[in-house]
């Protein structure tokens, strides 16, 4: 498909600099592409907009400080360059977005931290060991391991999305509420924003509905960040990320659709990891590996029955999901509503609740 029909203008100040507070006061849209209906809500009422006996099904993998500042040293000099990790190569090495990648030539030096004493006290060197496609890097690190996770701990800072870094640094804020409740395994480089509007109130709610909740992982990768920039969706290559789904996770969400009840994906990357699992009759199944998905118009959900995310940019491969869910038109109009009506967007920003289309189904 074209990628202008996924174009819409999007006020600079839609985007949202900061989260609600607190995390369920957001406000959340109800899309239902077969009444055509839009209904403002707010995040807190997302159990009442639900069924007992559905299922929700969140993301609990964790973000890991993976902005890092570096000082590049060689003999052309020193200079300044920031990362951003993507993906993990071995125990040892990890592949990133350097800015500017054009300061940085492989066998260069890169210092990260204020001083020159151990990794714990706030230093960590690396050796850029390759030069890559679309400003990419890989970098080998000194340390290894546990002891290289430590140090990337101790340097790094949470690694917001372009949207809001460049308006504005991480604060120590950022370091909770760029994390979801659920955030247990290392390993993501952005949040699976959905599941940032949980807190521990709204879960009881749930609890007390009778709606079941279940945790899938997907490691988020930083090009869930990169824009669309082939004329035709099918030019675009995903970044592979790599998710996980138990046994135990799989059969109870085959019970809840035996029994006709909805799973409800909470964030794109439990849709992913869910719609990468499944068997072409929907059929789960224990599954770990990696997943390029890329869901346009046209896909047929197998295992989805309605999905709660935040609204995403333009040309996204993000906004391309959810109106291969809703259909394209219906997420038009939403998404003309939640600009008139001053919703916010992105990492930070409200949420909507997405029922699918016929043809989507």
């Amino acid at each position: 498909m074209r990628t202008d029909l996924f174009d819409f203008n999007l006020p600079e100040d839609r985007i949202a600099l900061y989260p609600a507070e607190p995390r369920d006061s957001a406000r959340l849209l109800v899309v239902d592409p077969q009444s055509g209906r839009l209904i403002d809500r707010s995040v807190g009422d997302l159990p009442d907009l639900l069924q007992p006996g559905d299922a929700l099904v969140f993301n609990d993998t964790r973000v890991i400080p993976a902005a890092l500042e570096g000082v590049r040293i060689s003999d052309r000099g020193q200079a300044n360059v920031a990362f951003n990790l993507i993906k993990r190569v071995d125990p040892a090495r990890w592949r990133a977005f350097a800015r500017p990648a054009k300061r940085l030539h492989e066998g260069d030096r890169v210092r990260f931290g204020h001083s020159n004493t151990a990794c714990l006290q706030g230093s960590l060197e690396a050796t850029v060991s390759a030069k890559l496609d679309a400003g990419e890097v890989e970098l080998a690190f000194d340390l290894t391991g546990c002891d290289l996770d430590r140090a990337i701990e101790a340097v790094g800072e949470m690694p917001l999305p372009p949207y809001i870094a460049l308006k504005r640094p991480p604060g120590e804020s950022d370091k909770t509420s760029y994390q979801t409740i659920f955030a247990a395994k290392d390993g993501a480089v952005a949040a699976p924003t959905a599941g940032l509007h949980f807190t521990d109130r709204l879960l009881e709610k749930i609890r007390a509905r009778g709606i079941s909740r279940h945790l899938v992982t997907l490691h988020v990768g930083a090009g869930t960040f990169l824009p669309v920039k082939a004329d035709d969706t099918s030019g675009h290559k995903m970044h592979a990320e790599w998710g996980e789904i138990s046994a135990e996770t799989a059969a109870a969400l085959n019970e809840v659709r035996a029994q006709g009840r909805r799973v409800v994906a909470v964030g794109t990357t439990p849709l992913r990891t869910l719609e990468s699992a499944a068997a072409a009759g929907g059929t789960l199944q224990a599954w770990s590996g990696e997943t390029s998905i890329f869901i346009t118009p046209g896909y047929r959900f197998k295992v989805i029955g309605a999905l709660m995310t935040n609204f995403h940019l333009p040309r996204s491969t993000l906004f391309m999901l959810v109106s291969a869910l809703s259909g394209l038109e219906t997420m038009q109009a939403a998404y003309a509503h939640a600009i008139r009506e001053n919703y916010r967007f992105y990492s930070y920003g409200d949420a909507s609740l997405l029922f699918p289309s016929r043809e989507a189904r």
